[in-house]
């Protein structure tokens, strides 16, 4: 059977038949990417990615991603918040004010709503 009628009776495109993947060498790539995250434990791929491209790596960043995690690299995580330790009293609030003349009494009030 001819390839052109394997493909229509499968259902695949030619050109993906005939498509050779070529194999591109990370093996310097890699090498550089480790010695540099080695070097500089605060960096991500990001900036991996624009050090990289400033060395001459022609890289696109999605195949860079893809080698960092490959390579489990990854940006160590810094501490976390400081909480209180143990637990916490309730604030004690006085029942009487501190100046007792500045309460109005519930006599009072009307007195003052009324304009007497």
């Amino acid at each position: 059977m001819s390839e052109r009628r394997a493909c229509k009776a499968t259902g695949f495109c030619r050109m993906t038949m005939r498509y050779k993947a070529t194999c591109v060498n990370d093996a310097s790539l890699r090498e550089r990417m480790k010695a540099i995250a080695q070097e500089r434990r605060r960096f991500g791929y990001r900036r991996l990615h624009v050090l990289l491209r400033r060395e001459g790596f022609r890289v696109n960043h999605k195949r860079l991603f893809r080698l960092y995690r490959e390579e489990r690299l990854m940006v160590r995580w810094r501490g976390g918040r400081k909480r209180a330790i143990g637990t916490r009293a309730p604030m004690m609030i006085p029942l009487r004010p501190m100046r007792p003349h500045r309460l109005l009494s519930h006599r009072h009030l009307p007195d003052l709503i009324n304009g007497s």
